[in-house]
């Protein structure tokens, strides 16, 4: 064990794709279809955090609990986007419609778009995959189901690009782990174990 298992992530993208899509079956190969690089994100921003919940048990013979369980868990996916899209804004709104508008008059304004943010109870879940590499060693945390769980919070400063929040909960369900990652065969320091 040595520096070759420090992991610096010198490449970091996010992809989305609706719930669903074929997830990729290794952490090198091409994205399958139906999955988009959801764009520039600032670079301090990524983050994966979980959140376990305990209960616990006491004794009057024990200043320590005497038994721990776990309850619930929670997982969430964050970054801050630069791009502003039609993508960046669904996902970071979870959801919601565009039109294209086109006003009458003389002369005729030019057309424009309206976004509108999804109702209550309208929100879409996505899948997620998050991917990073530092060299030979890849890795991708699938998520077969997230949701945008967080109010919008902006801020508009003339001297500073305006940044999109996207803060992505993880969802289970009663098949399949809700996240699971796919580690390059390159990297060996996961290698398993063989014998006893």
């Amino acid at each position: 064990m040595g520096a070759e298992n420090v992991f610096v992530p010198q490449v970091q993208r996010v992809w989305l794709a609706p719930v669903g899509t074929t997830a990729p079956e290794g952490p090198t190969i091409a994205m399958p279809t139906g999955w988009y690089d959801i764009g520039l994100f600032t670079p301090d921003s990524l983050n994966w955090a979980t959140d376990p919940q305990f209960e616990e048990a006491r004794a009057a013979q024990s200043n320590f609990p005497v038994r721990r369980w776990q309850t619930e868990d929670a997982a969430t996916l964050e970054v801050d986007l630069l791009e502003w899209s039609l993508n960046s804004f669904r996902a970071v709104y979870g959801g919601g419609t565009i039109e294209e508008v086109t006003p009458t008059g003389d002369p005729t304004p030019p057309s424009y778009f309206k976004f509108t943010p999804p109702a209550i109870g309208s929100r879409t879940e996505v899948a997620a995959c998050l991917e990073l590499g530092d060299g030979l060693k890849r890795l991708r945390r699938i998520i077969p189901r997230c949701e945008q769980a967080e109010g919008v919070e902006q801020g508009f400063d003339r001297a500073a690009a305006s940044t999109l929040p996207l803060r992505l909960s993880v969802l289970g369900s009663d098949v399949g782990a809700p996240y699971y990652d796919l580690i390059s065969g390159t990297w060996a320091a996961f290698d398993p174990p063989t014998g006893p």
